[in-house]
This record gives C-alpha cells, sequence and structure tokens, in this order.
C-alpha cells in the first residue's frame, strides 16, 4: 500500500466513525438536546486532549484555533441543527452535500488548487448518490433551512481549506491542534446550548455511556485522523471522503435497527462510493502557495470539520 493510500484509508476512518452517529443518538442518548451532544461531544473531548498535550496555542495560534474551532464545530453545529428542525432530514443532507463544490472554490482562492472539471464532477456525482440514499419522495423545502444548510456546509468547507492553509506550529503535533479546535468549538456552542434547550437533562448510565463514545471514539480519536489527513491530501479530495459518512449510516440502520434499504438506496450508495473513490485517484499532488508555505512554518505541504459529523447522521438523529 503506497503511503497516500495508507494516509486516505486513515482519514476515511473519521467520516465512517460519523456514520455511527445516529445509531448512538437514537439508541444512547436522551431525545430533542441536539445542541447539548454537540457540546458533550466537542468541549470533553478537547479538554481531555489538552490535558493529554500539556500544550497551549502561543501568538497568532490563539485566534486561528478560535477561528478553526468555530468554523468546523462551534458555527457548524447550531447551523446544521437549524436546518434539521426546518427541513426534512433528507433535504437538509442533499444540501450539505455539496461540500465538496465548496471546497474547490475555496481551495482554488485560497490554496492555489486549480478547480478541475473531474473534481467538479466527482463532486456533484457525490451529492448525487447522497440523495438517493437519504432524499425522500414528496420532501419539503424552507428557505431559512435551506440558508442555514447552506452556511453550515460552507462552514464545514472553509474550516477543511483553512486548517489545511495554515497547516499548525512547528514542533507541536497534530493531537494537540486538534485539542485547540474542539475544545474553542466546544466554547462557541456551550452558552447557545443553555440559551435554548437550558439545563442539562439527567443522565443515565447508558446516556453516559453513549456520550463518551461520541466524546472520545466519534470526536477526539476521530478528528485527531481527520485533521492529520487534511495536512497530507488536498482539500478536495479529504471533503470527497465525506460521503462514507450517510452510507455507513445507512448500513447501520439497515443492519442493527432493522431499516429498508432498498434498490435506488444501495444504488445511491453505489455512485457515492464511486465519487469517493474517483476523487482519491488523481495523481498529481497540489501545490501550496508559497503564502501558505511561510504561514505553516515547517508544515509547508500541509484543511476539515461534519462531514462531523456527517450531515445526513446529525441530521438524522435530530429528527429522531
Amino acid at each position: 500500500m503506497s503511503r497516500k493510500a495508507a494516509v486516505t484509508a486513515l482519514t476515511a476512518l473519521a467520516p465512517i466513525s460519523w456514520g455511527s452517529t445516529y445509531f448512538v443518538t437514537t439508541e444512547f442518548l436522551p431525545p430533542d438536546r441536539p445542541l447539548f451532544t454537540g457540546l458533550m461531544r466537542a468541549l470533553p473531548a478537547g479538554l481531555a486532549l489538552l490535558a493529554l498535550t500539556r500544550k497551549l496555542p502561543q501568538g497568532a495560534w490563539w485566534w486561528k484555533s478560535a477561528v478553526l474551532g468555530a468554523l468546523n464545530i462551534g458555527a457548524f453545529f447550531p447551523l446544521l441543527f437549524l436546518a434539521a428542525y426546518r427541513l426534512p432530514g433528507g433535504v437538509a443532507a442533499v444540501v450539505g452535500s455539496v461540500g465538496p463544490l465548496f471546497v474547490v472554490g475555496l481551495a482554488a482562492l485560497f490554496l492555489g488548487e486549480k478547480p478541475t472539471v473531474k473534481a467538479m464532477l466527482t463532486a456533484v456525482t457525490a451529492a448525487f448518490g447522497v440523495s438517493l440514499v437519504v432524499l425522500k419522495a414528496g420532501a419539503a423545502f424552507d428557505l431559512i433551512g435551506v440558508g442555514a444548510g447552506l452556511l453550515s456546509s460552507l462552514s464545514m468547507s472553509a474550516g477543511i481549506v483553512f486548517t489545511k492553509r495554515w497547516g499548525r506550529p512547528e514542533g507541536v503535533g497534530a493531537l494537540a491542534v486538534t485539542g485547540w479546535q474542539l475544545t474553542a468549538g466546544g466554547l462557541v456552542i456551550l452558552p447557545i446550548a443553555f440559551l435554548v434547550e437550558g439545563a442539562p437533562p439527567a443522565l443515565t448510565g447508558t446516556n453516559l455511556a453513549g456520550y463518551a463514545y461520541l466524546a472520545f471514539g466519534n470526536t477526539a480519536i476521530s478528528y485527531f485522523l481527520w485533521f492529520r489527513g487534511i495536512e497530507r491530501l488536498s482539500a478536495s479530495s479529504a471533503t470527497l471522503l465525506g460521503p462514507l459518512s450517510p452510507i455507513t449510516a445507512a448500513v447501520i440502520g439497515w443492519a442493527a435497527l432493522g431499516q429498508a434499504l432498498g434498490t435506488v438506496q444501495v444504488l445511491g450508495m453505489v455512485i457515492a462510493f464511486g465519487a469517493t473513490l474517483a476523487g482519491q485517484l488523481s495523481p498529481r499532488t497540489p501545490k501550496v502557495p508559497e503564502k501558505a508555505a511561510v504561514e505553516a512554518g515547517s508544515f509547508s505541504s500541509a484543511e476539515k470539520n461534519g462531514l462531523e459529523v456527517s450531515i445526513d447522521l446529525e441530521v438524522s438523529a435530530v429528527r429522531r
């Protein structure tokens, strides 16, 4: 296995892990607390990584970490949940699946990654495949919901691009930088969760087990793999791993929850998975602009979020 293939496989574990969010949320967590769940995913994971690495941002990395944490998590989650409340889950998932198109444009603007016909086609094909997996007949549209869904996708896409543009400071590992972003994102969500949802609910042992999985396996480890992969892959290649999340969610729903998986959904999975593979096959390694190389320090070749949390999974969890 080539080095790029190994990096891609490890990075793909993140959206695959996010594909379990729907199952864990519906089976282990209290209902109707999406923002509290987002808070419990981000903040404990971030604080744990800070305690483990014992490194804090220095200089400009205070504001860079705040920006990245807000884009990848803090702004992404509330916008995602607003879309989920106002749109059917399938519609919100399809709106969110345009993320690769946003990334292609932002990467051209900030990273110098020239848009290609292949990148555009694979992004559109992936979105079409996701729509076949999750979109139901008679789905309704709401302008505010659609706007929130597009903004959540744009927030995540900008997070991917700026994570790649800024890299990480010299001598600081990806684990520490992941902790900075998760903590910053959690602190953004904290007041919103309490204002919108009120005091935390009473938690059972089952709830605590579910939150522990989401915080540490589904978030701390997964985001570490995600941010680490973003440094090494092109922005478009990384974001095209996102469809693995709704695919995983659909498979888990079929296997563990007895949800129907029809011919159209299987076809959508094949199309989305094929687009994901096609997005990883470019033999050309994109160049990083000189400005980005200077800002990234020794990581001159050094990109996220949802999809956290994949859009389909988080939306489905909220709808339940």
